[in-house]
């Protein structure tokens, strides 16, 4: 193989990252991360809307509608500490980024000042269906 045909093969380290999380096994139905530190005392809480803003900057790779919109995030539960609950999905049990979004999605969350601990566990009831979708990416779909 000739040097310059290696190099049209080489891939960036995040094609790498999402290539690897694609050929892992699907995660267990008890799927769960947990990120950040919990807040100290009497730091002001982040307001569910700054989640949901944090949410929406995570995209799924496959079809770049953000994880809100794609109706993957089912429940958001703030504790009086500050810590952060999520419950989210997947588009289908096979879905090859499945053991990569709800880390991102922890990650950005427990950057949002004023949250505490997050843990997103992956859930697979109800099922995701294309009526969870927002309209605005329900139109994104409409255009492909």
């Amino acid at each position: 193989m000739s040097e310059e045909s290696k190099t049209n093969t080489e891939i960036s380290p995040t094609e790498a990252s999402l290539l690897e999380a694609m050929t892992q096994p699907l995660p267990n139905t008890d799927y769960k991360v947990t990120l950040g530190e919990p807040l100290k005392e009497g730091e002001k809480i982040a307001s569910k809307e700054e989640i949901i803003d944090a949410l929406k900057t995570v995209s799924d790779p496959e079809i770049m509608v953000n994880i809100w919109d794609m109706g993957l995030v089912y429940d958001i539960r703030q504790q009086e500490n500050g810590d952060v609950e999520i419950d989210m999905t997947v588009t289908a049990p096979t879905c090859p980024v499945a053991g990569v979004l709800p880390g991102q999605a922890a990650e950005v969350v427990s950057n949002v000042s004023g949250v505490g601990v997050v843990t997103v566990q992956l859930v697979w009831e109800p099922a995701w269906t294309f009526e969870r979708m927002s309209d605005d990416a329900k139109m994104m779909f409409e255009l492909f």
